[in-house]
């Protein structure tokens, strides 16, 4: 969810202000994250069902599917067919995940009917970042710096700084919040160079180490460098702890 904080005015009697925000905004990611990992196919009618099911929910952001190496991740081979399968809600922005520039040229092909907006994507965690991609985190700025320049060319707003890895890894270790802040900078350089306007953060939970004082730390360290960027969260349930972790950021 991505929260805008807003002071609301004490009740009667009350000596302090609360800080909780006058609105989120949920970004359903369940087709393209919950279809990539399950062990055997799911049929493309199932995944597009599911997708317009999701529409009628009230939401009005679903990342649909991913634009990535069909080798790698089976479980998209059908991206083409799911976009043009589903019928689009009105008031609804469907997106899509993609790495590179073969994903983005998957993606500009449905430009029609989904809503394309760039990221710059970095990690806290450099173990992360060379387990999960083979690069040091240097190499991985610099894939940045090509991507983002890529999405401009195209016409594509890159408006999101997203770091994986935000509150601890498997690889790594705990994360300390300056290590958050330290990638937050590298990410809004990079926006610098290239002209993007950046208008949020998505700090993303990747391997489930979140707790609420985590949570607490993290946000608040962040807030106090960037105190009206909108931050968005990305939790997973792990250890069972997404929605008291939700809770504890909207604090």
């Amino acid at each position: 969810p991505l929260a805008r904080p807003r002071k609301f005015p004490p009740t009667q009697g009350a000596t302090a202000m609360s800080d909780l925000p006058s609105r989120v905004d949920i970004h359903e990611e369940g087709p393209r994250e919950g279809f990539q990992i399950e062990p055997g196919p799911i049929p493309t009618a199932d995944k597009i069902r599911l997708i317009e099911a999701l529409a009628e929910t009230g939401l009005h952001h679903i990342q649909a599917c991913s634009f990535v190496n069909t080798r790698l991740v089976p479980g998209w081979a059908d991206a083409e067919a799911v976009v043009e399968g589903f019928k689009a809600k009105p008031g609804v922005d469907y997106t899509a995940l993609w790495f590179n520039a073969n994903g983005l040229e998957r993606a500009l092909a449905y430009r029609d009917k989904l809503t394309m907006t760039g990221s710059i994507s970095l990690t806290a965690s450099e173990g992360f970042t060379r387990k999960n991609l083979n690069r040091s985190h240097e190499e991985n700025l610099a894939a940045m710096r090509k991507q983002t320049a890529l999405h401009l060319s195209h016409g594509i707003p890159v408006t999101r700084i997203g770091v994986m890895a935000a509150f601890g890894c498997n690889y790594q270790g705990d994360i300390s919040p300056a290590q958050v802040v330290k990638t937050l900078e590298d990410g809004m350089a990079i926006a610098a160079e290239a002209g993007a306007n950046i208008e949020f953060f998505s700090l993303a939970d990747t391997m489930g180490w979140a707790i609420p004082p985590r949570i607490e730390r993290v946000i608040a360290t962040v807030r106090s460098k960037w105190p009206a960027m909108r931050i968005g969260l990305h939790l997973h349930d792990t250890r069972g702890q997404a929605v008291a972790n939700a809770h504890a950021a909207l604090k």
